[in-house]
């Protein structure tokens, strides 16, 4: 087991969220299930693409934050489409700059590597015209980006 993993910690679905997510993302599985006599999910052990995770049904109290998001960096832009595309489904929302959340409240950001190489660029014009083209986007086009950067 990794030393950090992530805890996320659902009112009541937590087990219809595992199920979505290990559907939405390539190497991921649930690895346990722990359930409470009623039969009801207690705690669910599962990988995301390799990354372990723990989710729990916590009750009527718990609701997730803006202030933390999972970052995924995508290497082309029809990964950046369908996870979009997925994870906005059935209640989710987009937001700006590449971040999103899904129908149970879990906010993500949708990046594509090629956001921070131009962000970081040793122009400062074309890194400038990048974060600006970023800036007005909720979804990030790569395309755009570069065209942006490029002047």
């Amino acid at each position: 087991m990794q030393k950090i993993t992530p805890f996320l910690t659902y009112r009541h679905e937590a087990e219809e969220a595992v199920n979505f997510y290990v559907s939405v993302f390539a190497n991921s599985r649930i690895k346990s299930v722990m359930r409470q006599p009623s039969g009801a999910v207690m705690t669910i052990d599962f990988q995301l693409d390799g990354q372990d995770f723990m989710a729990l049904n916590g009750g009527d109290s718990f609701r997730f934050a803006n202030g933390i998001s999972l970052f995924v960096s995508c290497k082309t832009q029809p990964e950046v489409d369908l996870l979009w595309e997925k994870l906005t489904a059935s209640g989710g929302a987009p937001g700006p700059c590449g971040w999103l959340q899904d129908r149970f409240g879990v906010s993500w950001q949708i990046i594509p590597t090629a956001l921070g190489r131009l962000l970081r660029d040793t122009d400062p014009q074309r890194a400038r015209r990048a974060m600006e083209a970023m800036l007005r986007m909720s979804k990030i086009d790569m395309d755009e980006l570069e065209r942006a950067a490029q002047g």
